[in-house]
C-alpha cells in the first residue's frame, strides 16, 4: 500500500488541488464564500466548474452527481454524464457554473411531511462550497443542500449549517462581550464514534428479517454471548482486520479522518472512531463511512449490520457523538486547564450547555427515536431514554460552589502507582467516566450516546448547536444590560446552576433508583418514539427553532410527521416479515419436528414400550402445546396488523403502533423463540444466534 499521506484524499477536491487548479484571484474569490458567507459569482462558479470537471476526469470520472441527504436518513445523488453533443456528431465533456450551483431532483419521491402534495415534484440542490466535492464510483459528487420549489428545507444539512451560523454569532458576540478581542468565529466541531456488527454474507442471506429489516425478529439466545467480556478490545479476526483495512484506505482516499477500530462488547461487533472535524464535514463524513462499510463488506463476504440492536440479549450498536466549540485561533471553548475554577470561559459555557440541555430535554431524546433505537435504550451499554449530563466530581464540587457564591478548590489529580519499577507511575485524571449517561463531559468535549448506529449525525448537531446559541443569546442580551459585567456573569452562572443542576447525575443511569430520582426531578422519560417525537411542535420548540430561523414552523411539523410515519412503516414491515416467517418457515419446521417425535411415540406405544411420563411423550405434547400457542399469537398479530388501518392520523398510529403492534410482536417472538431451542437444529429454517455471531 502507499504511503497514508500519499493517498489521504486523493478522490477529493479539496484545499491543496483548488489552490493548485484555481486562478489566483478565483481561489481566493471562492474562499470569501466558503469562509464570510459572500455571494457566488457565476464567472467563479464556472470557473471552479470546469476546474473540478478536468480533475475529476482525470481520475476517471465519467459523470457528475448532487450528494445530498433527504429526510429517508440517508444519502441521494443522481448521475449527469458530463457529456455534450457536437453538431458534427462528436461529443465534448463540459460542465458549467449553473450545473455545479443548482440541480433539480424530483422533489415528489422523497419524504415532505406533507409540505409537497404528490404532484409538485420541482425540487433544488444547491452546492454547499464549504463540503469538499469528492469522487465516488467514477461519479463527481458534489455536497449539497436540499429544498422544494418553495423553498421549503427537505434535507437534513440545511438546518444543520444553519444552526452552525447561529452558535456562531452567538458564541462570537457573548466572547466579545467577555472580552475577547481575538475571536472572529466559533465552530461546531464533532468526532462520531460508529458501531458496527459484521457477519457471514451468505448466513447474513439465510435470515429473511435482516435480509428485509436489518435486525433479527426471531432468535434465542445463544449459550454464549458477551458474559466472558472477551471480545472487548479482543484479538480482532483475520477477515475483520483485512475489511478494516481496506475500509481504512478507502475512507482515507475520500479524506475521513478514520483514525481509531477494535472489536466492541459484543461478539461480532467492532467500531471505527474518526479524528474531529467540523460538524457539517463530520455529518458529511459519516454517511460516507456507513456507506462505504457496507460495499467493502460485501467485498469480503460479510455483511455488514448498522441497525441500533440486531440480535436481541446482546449490545446494541450506537454512535457516540463527541461535540465541542472552537475559535479561529484554537482555543477549545470546554478545556478546562488546570485551574477550571479561573476559566471563567469554560465554567459560562459549561452552564450554557447545562441550561441548554435541561431545556430542550424532549428535543435531545427526538434525535435518538426510532423504531431500531427504541430496543436499544436502556439496555446493555446503552444509555435509557432520561436526559442526564454526567460531569464527574471535580466539576460538580465547582459549580456547587459557584451556586453559593464561593469559590471552587482545585481537585488535585492523583498519582496511579504501578508498583512495578520498569513502569512508569502516572498522574490519573480528576474524574472518572461514565458508560451509562446519555451526555458526559468528557474531558474537553460532551458525548452524547443516545445516538443509533444508523442515525445522521445532522439533527443532534442542529438541536444541541441551536440550544446552546439560544442560551449564548440570551446571555449576551443580560450582559449587554449590565453595570458590571463580571458581578452580572457570576449571578448568571449562580442562577444557572440552582435552576438547572437537576439535569446534573453523576451515578449509575441504568438503576431503577436512578428512574424514580429522575421523576422526582420533573425530567422527562420518553420511553418510545411515538412517546417522544410529539414534542417536537411543543411551543416551545417551535419558539427556539423559529427565533434562530432553523425552521420554520411548517417545517418543524412536517418533520413530527415524517418521523412518526417513518416509525409506523418500519414496525409494519417488521411485522409483516414476522408473520410471513412464523407462517412459511417456522410453523412448518415446527410441524415436521412434531410429526417426528410422534412418530416415535406412536411406534413405543405400539410395540409396548411406552411408560407413564415418557419423554419423548412430553416432548411431543410441549410441541403440540407451543405450536398451538404460536398459531394463536401468529392470528393476533395478523388481527393486529390489519388494526393498523383504523387509525386516523400518524398521531393515532404511532400510538397504536407502540401499544398493540409491538406487544403482539413480542408475544409472537417468546413462543418461536421458545421453541427454537427444542425444535431439532436440522428443523430450525435458518442460522441460530450461534452461527450469526460466531461464524467470522
Amino acid at each position: 500500500m502507499r504511503d497514508v499521506p500519499e493517498i489521504f484524499g486523493s478522490l477529493v477536491f479539496n484545499d491543496d488541488v483548488m489552490s493548485a487548479r484555481l486562478p489566483r484571484e478565483i481561489y481566493k474569490s471562492l474562499h470569501k464564500t466558503i469562509e464570510e458567507g459572500k455571494a457566488l459569482d457565476i464567472t467563479v462558479a464556472n470557473a471552479v466548474a470546469a476546474a473540478m470537471k478536468d480533475w475529476a476526469i482525470e481520475k476517471g470520472a465519467t459523470h457528475y452527481t448532487h450528494w445530498f441527504q433527504p429526510l429517508t436518513g440517508i444519502t441521494a445523488e443522481k448521475h449527469d454524464s458530463f457529456l455534450t453533443p457536437q453538431p458534427d456528431g462528436r461529443v465534448i465533456m463540459e460542465f458549467s457554473g449553473k450545473e455545479l450551483i443548482k440541480g433539480e431532483p424530483d422533489a415528489s419521491s422523497f419524504p415532505s411531511g406533507g409540505l409537497r402534495e404528490t404532484f409538485e415534484a420541482r425540487g433544488y440542490t444547491a452546492w454547499d462550497p464549504t463540503s469538499y466535492a469528492f469522487i465516488k464510483d467514477d461519479s463527481l459528487c458534489i455536497p449539497t443542500i436540499f429544498c422544494s420549489f418553495g423553498g421549503e428545507v427537505l434535507d437534513k444539512k440545511t438546518p444543520l449549517l444553519r444552526s452552525m451560523e447561529a452558535i456562531n454569532a452567538k458564541a462570537v458576540r457573548l466572547l466579545k462581550l467577555m472580552g475577547d478581542d481575538q475571536v472572529t468565529r466559533v465552530n461546531t466541531t464533532v468526532g462520531p464514534e460508529q458501531e458496527y456488527f459484521l457477519v457471514d454474507k451468505e448466513t447474513y442471506k439465510k435470515r429473511r428479517d435482516l435480509v428485509i429489516t436489518g435486525r433479527t425478529l426471531f432468535g434465542a439466545k445463544p449459550p454464549k454471548g458477551q458474559e466472558l467480556d472477551d471480545h472487548y478490545f479482543g484479538v480482532i479476526k483475520p477477515r475483520v482486520m483485512a475489511f478494516m483495512q481496506e475500509l481504512n484506505v478507502e475512507l482515507w482516499k475520500l479524506g475521513v479522518y478514520a483514525k481509531t477500530e477494535h472489536n466492541e462488547a459484543a461478539p461480532a461487533q467492532h467500531e471505527l472512531a474518526p479524528v474531529f472535524a467540523t460538524a457539517n464535514i463530520a455529518a458529511d463524513h459519516n454517511q460516507l463511512t456507513m456507506e462505504i462499510m457496507k460495499k467493502v463488506a460485501d467485498k469480503h463476504g460479510l455483511a455488514c449490520l448498522l441497525h441500533e440492536k440486531p440480535f436481541a440479549g446482546v449490545n446494541g450498536s450506537g454512535k457516540h457523538n463527541n461535540w465541542s466549540l472552537s475559535t479561529n485561533y484554537g482555543k477549545n471553548l470546554f478545556k478546562p486547564g488546570k485551574k477550571p475554577q479561573d476559566n471563567k470561559t469554560f465554567l459560562v459555557c459549561l452552564c450554557a450547555v447545562l441550561e441548554a440541555v435541561d431545556i430542550s430535554q424532549d428535543l435531545l431524546r427526538i434525535t435518538s427515536a426510532s423504531a431500531g433505537n427504541d430496543h436499544r435504550l436502556g439496555a446493555a451499554e446503552a444509555p435509557p431514554a432520561i436526559i442526564s449530563v454526567f460531569l464527574g466530581d471535580e466539576l460538580t464540587e465547582i459549580l456547587d460552589a459557584i451556586e453559593k457564591g464561593e469559590h471552587g478548590e482545585n481537585k488535585k489529580a492523583e498519582t496511579v502507582v504501578t508498583g512495578v519499577d520498569v513502569l512508569p507511575d502516572f498522574k490519573k485524571d480528576t474524574t472518572d467516566r461514565n458508560r451509562t449517561s446519555p451526555l458526559a463531559f468528557t474531558g474537553n468535549k460532551f458525548e452524547f450516546r443516545m445516538l443509533g448506529s444508523s442515525f445522521s449525525i445532522a439533527d443532534i448537531n442542529t438541536v444541541i448547536n441551536t440550544a446552546v446559541a439560544d442560551v449564548f443569546d440570551r446571555l449576551a442580551d443580560r450582559l449587554e444590560a449590565a453595570d458590571n459585567i463580571e458581578e452580572e456573569l457570576d449571578k448568571w452562572m449562580s442562577q444557572t446552576v440552582t435552576a438547572h443542576k437537576r439535569i446534573i447525575f453523576n451515578g449509575n443511569n441504568y438503576t431503577q433508583d436512578w428512574v424514580n430520582e429522575a421523576h422526582r426531578r420533573g425530567l422527562y422519560e420518553l420511553k418510545t418514539t411515538a412517546d417522544a417525537v410529539p414534542h417536537f411542535v411543543n411551543e416551545k420548540n417551535v419558539e427556539l427553532f423559529t427565533k434562530h430561523k432553523i425552521f420554520t414552523k411548517s417545517e418543524i411539523a412536517s418533520r413530527c410527521e415524517i418521523m412518526l410515519d417513518s416509525y409506523c412503516k418500519v414496525l409494519h414491515i417488521e411485522a409483516l416479515t414476522m408473520l410471513e416467517m412464523a407462517k412459511k418457515e417456522i410453523m412448518p419446521a415446527v410441524l415436521s419436528y412434531t410429526n417426528e417425535v410422534a412418530q416415535s411415540v406412536k411406534l413405543k406405544q405400539d410395540i409396548g414400550i411406552i411408560a407413564e411420563g415418557d419423554a419423548s411423550l412430553k416432548l411431543c405434547t410441549r410441541l403440540t402445546d407451543l405450536y398451538n400457542k404460536l398459531y394463536r399469537r401468529t392470528d393476533a398479530l395478523e388481527a393486529t396488523i390489519a388494526g393498523m388501518d383504523s387509525a386516523n392520523d400518524s398521531l393515532e398510529a404511532s400510538s397504536y403502533c407502540r401499544d398493540k403492534l409491538v406487544p403482539a410482536m413480542n408475544k409472537l417472538r417468546s413462543v418461536a423463540d421458545e421453541l427454537e431451542t427444542i425444535v431439532a437444529e436440522k428443523y430450525w429454517p435458518y442460522p441460530n444466534y450461534s452461527e450469526l455471531l460466531f461464524n467470522v
